[in-house]
């Protein structure tokens, strides 16, 4: 694809792309063996294998974890009230989209307890390993701390467009918006009304600044990172991408993400 060139031109010293479609396509650019931190691109990866617990029924959406009144819903929708870096309570759960590295945290602490191994084994055993993303890893938090490489991302991003390991209804839900209305902070972009978000997905809606591109569909779902990561599935585009740098999310990002998004879908779109 032409379109993934346009990473030649990023002001970063090592970028990466990929782009995966529903019916199984695959066109890359950049090193594909090279790990990257991934950043909060962490957390889509950590809300797979919270669902897949689910449907294991080692936990369920609807069982405490975090502040009280909090339950495994909330903490994945960014809804538990705690607060970004701090185990600390900063609204009621429900009442506020509060953007929550602690929440995702909690989320991998309460899931290591039900399934009775630390959460980054269950999160090699339920999704790396099965989806051969063998160089990918967690070595801390589970809201931040992953590595993988772009080969990795790719097949995650198939994934995500043919789920394997989870239900299609489990997946539709985790993307669809999660406690609707919840106005919030939509980290790098500011205050958003309302500031949608699925099970750990970030969902583009009609969010206006984003980090998508303009002509990105509102079903659009997916997760941008602080390292100058993101990986985003268009349903209706039928195709998902995958950008990994080696510069942190600035400026540049700002500036180089949406239309670089725009010209993917053009391609795609022919």
């Amino acid at each position: 694809m032409r379109s993934l060139e346009l990473i030649d031109n990023w002001p970063v010293p090592t970028a990466a792309a990929a782009v995966v479609t529903a019916d199984g396509r695959r066109a890359a650019r950049g090193p594909g063996g090279q790990p990257f931190a991934l950043a909060s691109v962490t957390k889509p990866l950590t809300a797979y294998a919270a669902l897949i617990a689910v449907e294991e029924g080692a936990t369920e959406l609807t069982e405490p974890a975090g502040p009280p009144g909090s339950t495994v819903r909330h903490l994945l929708a960014h809804a538990s009230g705690l607060a970004f870096d701090e185990h600390r309570v900063m609204a009621p759960p429900g009442t506020r989209r509060l953007y929550s590295n602690a929440g995702f945290e909690v989320l991998g602490d309460h899931i290591a307890k039900a399934t009775g191994m630390p959460f980054a084994e269950y999160l090699r055993q339920a999704v790396l390993e099965p989806l051969g993303m063998t160089a990918t890893q967690l070595p801390g938090s589970p809201a931040k701390d992953g590595v993988a490489t772009l080969d990795d991302l790719a097949r995650f991003a198939a994934e995500l467009l043919n789920p394997r390991l989870l239900a299609r209804e489990t997946l539709d839900e985790a993307t669809a918006v999660v406690f609707p209305g919840l106005n919030g902070v939509l980290p790098g972009y500011g205050h958003q009304k309302p500031n949608d978000w699925g099970l750990g997905f970030s969902l583009r809606d009609h969010k206006s600044p984003h980090w998508t591109g303009a002509t990105s569909s509102p079903r659009t779902f997916g997760h941008f990172g602080q390292s100058g990561t993101f990986l985003w599935v268009d349903p209706d585009a039928a195709a998902a991408c995958v950008a990994l740098t080696d510069r942190a999310f600035g400026n540049w990002a700002v500036e180089a993400w949406p239309p670089f998004t725009d010209a993917v879908l053009a391609e795609l779109r022919g």
